[in-house]
């Protein structure tokens, strides 16, 4: 990988959550860098930290310690004002459920962000022009009047999809994407993933299968709280091996 200015850098983050007399560590001092582009998968098992590290990524939740930067920007100890703002403008967000407004239309759901970012100075008719052109992006042109329960699964996800998009994050969440889906539209949904990609997209996506995290470019696995190993091209790469990383073009 050729070094570049990094989209994401976090260095020894940590989160500790107390738990009556108890501190539990969620995460445990992780360094991750990702750059822009990049479509990575997140795997661990159950208690690993992935949900967790998802919500630092995702500015819902701020590390105890440690430093998160998004696109150069120091994020770790922004205030909650902020930390939304960065939420709206900077990150789209996919979710295992879908996260979509049930009596309202896709075409609604799609310009919601759109009304919680100030800075957006378009008027309704431009902002459902967009909207509309998102949805047709995903192939949901003819769907846009719809309500979510007159919706496939698959067609929802495609929703949320174009919901992400709507104010041209630079960074994409996707949390379970394929979850509730079966064969056919998980698929039809790591398709257009793929696509987002090429175009230039950067995609973190939190997954527990296998088969769906092999379309990434790169795995990275957790354990207890800590990067165990990450995969990239079918090298596998321990943590503790800074030197391997470098010679096989991996992150140091």
């Amino acid at each position: 990988m050729m070094a570049s200015q990094a989209l994401i850098e976090i260095q020894q983050l940590t989160k500790v959550y107390r738990m009556g007399e108890a501190e539990v560590a969620a995460l445990g001092g992780i360094d991750l860098h990702i750059e822009a582009g990049e479509f990575i998968a997140i795997m661990g098992p159950s208690g690993s930290g992935k949900s967790t590290l998802m919500n630092v990524l995702g500015c819902l939740d701020r590390p105890t310690a440690g430093r998160y930067y998004l696109n150069g920007e120091d994020v770790s100890a922004l205030d909650r004002r902020a930390l939304a703002r960065i939420r709206n403008q900077r990150i789209g967000f996919i979710f295992q459920s879908y996260n979509l407004l049930s009596r309202t239309t896709a075409l609604k759901n799609v310009m919601l962000p759109m009304f919680y970012d100030r800075n957006n100075r378009l008027s309704l008719r431009e902002r459902e022009r967009k909207a509309r052109e998102a949805l047709e992006g995903v192939g949901l042109g003819e769907r846009i009047v719809h309500e979510p329960q007159e919706m496939s699964g698959g067609e929802q996800q495609r929703v949320a999809i174009a919901r992400a998009l709507i104010n041209d994050p630079l960074l994409i969440l996707a949390d379970e994407p394929t979850g509730n889906l079966d064969t056919h539209s998980g698929a039809e949904i790591m398709q257009i993933l793929h696509q987002l990609h090429a175009r230039g997209r950067t995609i973190i996506m939190v997954t527990h299968d296998s088969t769906v995290a092999r379309h990434t470019q790169r795995i990275i696995y957790l354990r207890d709280g800590l990067v165990e190993r990450w995969v990239q091209n079918g090298h596998e790469m321990a943590q503790d091996h800074p030197q391997l990383l470098a010679t096989q073009g991996g992150i140091t």
